[in-house]
């Protein structure tokens, strides 16, 4: 049941020739093309003539014969189009599958449009669109659960252009482009294809119009290489149309021009502005050319969002918003969201970090991924997952005078600041405010603020910037309180890094909690115009933060300020990121772009790092003061001096602590208990301890007093050790029965 086309295979195949249109020319070469390669087709022909009159056996008869002489698999099928159940039961019954359907049926009832009849209209349409329809639809169930499945859909210039006399077939063969279209959207998760073919060939339909010499010239078997390709498994073309004839072959596509934006502030758009602006409209100089309903709105979205409201351009005061009252939008600054609480563990911190590209395959990485790790951090740009919860489940829809219409948010623009390194677990509490809101004439721009407490400390600060289409026209055009981009050096970067995201890279940074099925679903992302699931934007945003992290402060989190990205367009998962670093002061100014396409998604962005150019060298301790636990270590070093060697002769081991401040190491001390009388040093051990234990200043004292318990503390990732950490049982020794506090 399978064939060979050049050096892979096909599937078995179902061609179904329709009523009377290119029997025996068109259709013939398509069936003897693909029998010829080891196909087994189905040839379909109710035997009607060009208007659909008339019904015979022969033509399809004659073309399986054909078929069979040359020793290929063929049988007939002679049910009209609209029994399109029927025509795939035959070759279910007879090859037990079916792989590709070629809709192919058309009739001619060509009159001029004021003599033409409601039968002319229905004909038409019941064989072109109506026969495409059953048919596919007949194959459709078969196709998505064998995962693979090819349709084509025949055009032809009439539906492309229009021509005098055929409004009835050209209405029906351009209504066969958009339905293969939005096939090739619903069919893509299972590796179904839909492609559109307007030929132009020798046919029934031709050879009453065409003169013999063009006959000659546009032969059908200039047509049938293209569809056997756009069939073939490894052809991952998928909703495009073709023209095809006389051994020429071009892609088609929508073009569209510039156009004009005609609405200004405090007018009403009239039909003057439009004769004014007419040349601008219809001026295809450096026209857009969007291949689908998301690109044409994001391009859209994108000339709108850039109109610069000093120019006059700006909001009709007549939308939704404004004409109602102007201003009500400006009464939501201040007003606050609901204080949200964000309980989290070490496992979301190192389930963040794979989420944005971290991996056991580089050694750097594992202080990210790994709680028992001696350095275990977590990742700055972390921040944004317990802030996010403030817009969770409707947050913005409490604010009065906003009227969110969730259909039109889009984020535009995030800032996230640290104030201090994040812990790697514990419970974070987020209050939301509206900042300020912005007219940017096409829409309106809401700055969210979320400030992020650990208990009462401020760990963290965001800023998100959501733009709301088509919500302007009540005023306000600037804000001192939003967080602006600055644009990048005008020169050749400093640095680049690239990384290459994965194909299930949205399925697992959506485990950090934005469940928006645009990133996993790929009915839902073609919904909006994407062919696959798409990337988080702010997983795109953590793959930069981080590369800045590595190249610029050696993966130290205590070095990371601040950074500001701009939202452009979406990364598929499996794409490569591309970051590009320039390198100004303790600013890294940055943009991020897919390496594979060139596209820019994350433009205009920067981090600020802690003065790097000031910084102590990175295998140097920071000089610290005020530690509570050097308080403690002083009294244990008492301990050792009157105790030690009965210590050494209970405990027998060496242990190192390394006390962290700010998440960075800010003490070390080696307590020997293993020969001689005992010693305490502060700073590294030359030797390797049996074990080494790291925490904070704040819980190495908690556990001192008996406030945390230390396996609680193990399990929660504010206590690692690593070495023989059964031995830890004795520390129980030192700091209770001789060291009392």
């Amino acid at each position: 049941m399978l064939m060979l086309l050049g050096p892979c295979m096909l599937r078995s195949f179902v061609l179904l020739f329709k009523i009377g249109n290119t029997m025996p020319r068109l259709g013939r070469e398509y069936a003897l093309a693909f029998a010829e390669r080891g196909a087994f087709v189905v040839v379909n022909d109710l035997g009607g003539d060009i208007k659909g009159g008339g019904k015979s056996s022969t033509a399809a008869d004659k073309v399986v014969a054909e078929i069979k002489a040359k020793g290929g698999t063929a049988v007939a099928n002679y049910d009209s189009v609209e029994n399109g159940e029927k025509l795939v039961q035959t070759a279910l019954d007879t090859f037990g599958r079916i792989d590709i359907v070629i809709n192919n049926a058309g009739i001619l009832r060509d009159r001029s449009f004021s003599r033409m009849s409601e039968l002319d209209w229905d004909l038409i349409n019941r064989v072109h669109l109506r026969g495409s329809f059953l048919v596919t639809r007949a194959a459709w169930d078969h196709m998505k659960k064998q995962k693979f499945g090819r349709i084509i859909m025949t055009s032809s210039a009439a539906g492309i252009y229009g021509n005098f006399g055929q409004a009835n077939y050209s209405t029906a063969k351009l209504g066969l482009l958009g339905f293969s279209n939005t096939l090739a959207i619903e069919g893509q998760k299972y590796n179904i294809y839909c492609n559109t073919i307007a030929p132009t060939a020798g046919s029934r339909l031709t050879q009453t119009v065409m003169a013999q010499d063009l006959l000659d010239f546009f032969k059908v078997e200039y047509v049938s290489p293209l569809v056997l390709w756009l069939c073939h498994e490894q052809c991952e073309e998928n909703g495009s149309l073709f023209e095809v004839g006389g051994g020429w072959i071009a892609k088609l596509r929508w073009e569209r021009t510039q156009g004009a934006i005609l609405r200004h502030q405090n007018q009403s758009m009239s039909p003057e502005a439009v004769r004014d602006h007419w040349d601008k409209i219809c001026n295809f100089q450096n026209a857009t050319k969007p291949a689908s309903v998301h690109e044409a709105m994001n391009q859209l979205l994108e000339v709108l969002s850039a109109v610069d409201i000093d120019t006059g351009l700006a909001g009709n005061p007549t939308s939704a918003v404004a004409s109602t009252e102007l201003g009500i939008p400006l009464s939501a600054v201040g007003q606050k969201l609901a204080e949200v609480e964000f309980s989290y563990s070490n496992m979301q911190t190192i389930l963040y970090a794979l989420g944005v590209g971290m991996s056991t395959k580089e050694p750097d990485h594992l202080k990210f991924l790994y709680e028992g790790d001696s350095e275990f951090s977590c990742l700055p740009t972390f921040g944004v997952i317990p802030s996010q919860s403030v817009l969770a489940h409707g947050g913005l829809s409490t604010i009065k005078g906003l009227n969110i219409d969730y259909t039109r948010l889009l984020h535009g623009e995030h800032y996230l600041e640290l104030y201090k390194p994040l812990p790697t677990s514990g419970k974070l509490t987020s209050r939301g405010m509206i900042a300020d809101v912005l007219d940017k004439g096409s829409g309106m721009v809401v700055l969210v603020d979320a400030h992020t407490y650990n208990g009462q400390e401020l760990v963290c600060y965001n800023q998100f910037t959501l733009f709301l289409v088509g919500m302007g026209g009540f005023g306000k055009k600037t804000s001192d309180k939003a967080k602006n981009i600055v644009a990048i050096p005008n020169r050749a970067p400093d640095a680049v890094v690239t990384d290459q995201t994965t194909r299930d890279q949205a399925a697992l940074y959506r485990l950090s909690g934005d469940f928006n099925p645009l990133h996993i679903d790929p009915s839902f992302a073609a919904l909006g115009g994407y062919k696959t699931p798409i990337l988080h934007g702010l997983c795109s945003f953590g793959f930069a933060a981080r590369h800045v992290l590595k190249h610029y402060a050696n993966n130290d989190v205590s070095k990371f300020k601040s950074i500001k990205v701009r939202f452009v367009k979406p990364v598929l998962p499996g794409q490569t990121l591309q970051t590009e670093m320039w390198k100004e002061g303790s600013r890294i100014h940055l943009q991020c772009r897919i390496k594979e396409t060139g596209d820019v998604v994350l433009t205009s962005a920067y981090v600020d790092l802690q003065d790097i150019t000031d910084a102590a060298p990175l295998d140097r301790l920071p000089e610290t003061r005020g530690l509570q636990s050097d308080l403690v270590f002083a009294e244990i070093g008492h301990r050792i001096k009157d105790f030690g060697p009965e210590l050494v002769r209970k405990v027998n081991a060496v242990f190192q602590w390394e006390i962290t401040q700010g998440g960075r190491t800010a003490a070390q001390w080696t307590i020997n208990l293993k020969s001689g009388t005992g010693s305490l040093q502060k700073g590294p051990y030359s030797g390797k301890p049996d074990v080494t234990f790291t925490l904070s200043d704040e819980d190495f004292m908690k556990v001192v007093q008996g406030k945390l318990d230390p396996q609680k503390a193990f399990f929660a990732g504010k206590l690692k050790a690593k070495g023989n950490i059964m031995l830890s049982q004795k520390l129980e020794t030192i700091l209770k029965d001789y060291a009392k506090f």
